[in-house]
């Protein structure tokens, strides 16, 4: 379970560039709940993901994961228990090496190593058999550089590899951004299976609204570093972006203008 408590962010404070980017988000993400995120440029949403990565100490409040109060821990330290997906493919891989050694490392990113050996042939077996699922065929190509595989290919691989030391919470940060349409709604399926069938806590950020709808168990919509909208699954089924952009309204007393969030939803 995640466990955000007044949650606070201030970066340049003091200066003529200070920037409020989280203002007092409190936050409770189930075991099993998938969270899809939405929100305008600027919005908070990355800030927020950062935070509970911990690629900083946030100015005010608690992160606690698994009930383990993790504010203070190093990103290094909390990368045992969060798995993350970046928007790029070409993050989260190790481009010269094989499908193999990447999903090995993967696997083994939360033991202590020594020196056997990192692709033997049982666990050569395992990867197949968890590759073979996602249906790209990666499950053939395991002595293939990660290189020669396609953005989707890589992004489905990145997000086996997210998941493969069952983190405690796993983060997806606009993960089918780059890639093309119709690339983007298989790995977006992939990516309800692993949540699934490894029964991950996540979060998932996305520009497009009809996205943040069909897919996870609840939706939130942040604005200007506050959690402005919290739509659970019973309220999010028939729900439309244009109800969605009217609840928006409701709620803020102002129209949402934002180009690539409302011009993402095809």
């Amino acid at each position: 379970m995640l466990l955000l408590e007044n949650l606070h962010q201030t970066f340049n404070a003091g200066e003529v560039n200070e920037v409020y980017a989280l203002r007092g988000i409190d936050l409770q993400v189930a075991n099993e709940e998938f969270v899809t995120i939405i929100g305008s440029n600027g919005a908070g949403k990355s800030t927020l993901f950062n935070a509970v990565a911990g690629e900083f100490t946030p100015s005010h409040g608690r992160i606690v994961l698994d009930g383990i109060d993790v504010t203070k821990w190093p990103e290094y330290k909390r990368a045992a228990l969060i798995g993350r997906v970046f928007q790029n493919p070409f993050h989260g891989t190790a481009a010269n090496m094989t499908i193999a050694e990447n999903m090995a490392l993967a696997m083994l990113r939360t033991q202590k190593l020594g020196l056997r050996l990192g692709v033997s042939r049982p666990r050569r077996n395992k990867l197949a058999d968890l590759l073979e699922p996602i249906g790209l065929g990666l499950e053939k190509r395991l002595n293939d550089k990660v290189a020669l595989l396609s953005g989707g290919q890589r992004q489905a691989m990145t997000l086996l590899m997210a998941s493969l030391s069952q983190p405690k919470l796993l983060l997806l940060d606009e993960h089918t951004a780059a890639l093309d349409p119709a690339t983007a709604v298989r790995i977006l399926q992939i990516t309800q299976s692993v949540i699934e069938e490894q029964r991950l806590a996540t979060l998932m950020i996305t520009h497009n609204m009809q996205q943040a709808l069909t897919y996870g168990t609840r939706t939130l919509m942040l604005h200007k570093g506050e959690i402005v909208l919290d739509i659970a699954q019973t309220e999010r089924e028939g729900l439309t972006v244009q109800g969605l952009i009217d609840k928006f309204s409701e709620v803020k007393q102002e129209v949402l203008m934002d180009d690539e969030l409302l011009l993402s939803n095809e």
